[in-house]
């Protein structure tokens, strides 16, 4: 990884919809050598996906609540059936198998309290929980999908 591909990073990750022209000449490469970077970070799996990012609250999911949940169970089975149900709920945006207290941090996006209740609901019938912790975002002070690009190993 060096300079170039860390300055194509930071320009698909403000705007991945920029035409492989622009993005060469922003880098300062030609189009071919730029778009031949790209494809290398691309198979790589440096670059997984490029996708359009939405708003919430345009789309009626603006209350964001992250879900912190325990559980007495650690095997192989119950891990398998709670990824499985959590993973067929659209609401949950986010899911992290954590250390500490709790077991699992989720961020889940509704439209207000009564369809998170309807979640919830969905939730704690599709695998044994021990506790579930809810708190509403009340205000969104940074949001952001760039990576910090500061840590790439030199090439």
């Amino acid at each position: 990884m060096d300079k170039l591909d860390r300055l194509i990073l930071e320009q698909l990750q403000a705007d991945c919809s920029l035409p492989i022209n622009d993005l060469a000449e922003r880098v300062g490469l030609s189009p071919t050598a730029c778009w031949r970077r790209v494809q290398k970070l691309e198979e790589r799996g440096v670059i997984r996906a490029r996708v359009a990012l939405l708003d919430g609250v345009r789309l009626n999911v603006g209350v964001t609540v992250f879900v912190a949940v325990r559980t007495s169970r650690h095997d192989a089975r119950w891990l398998e059936q709670f990824h499985a149900a959590v993973s067929t709920i659209p609401e949950v945006v986010e899911l992290y198998r954590m250390s500490g207290d709790t077991d699992y941090l989720m961020r889940v996006v509704v439209p207000d309290v009564a369809a998170y209740d309807q979640v919830y609901k969905r939730l704690i019938r599709m695998a044994e929980l021990a506790d579930v912790s809810s708190s509403f975002a009340m205000e969104q002070i940074k949001y952001t999908t760039a990576l910090p690009l500061d840590y790439l190993p030199d090439s």
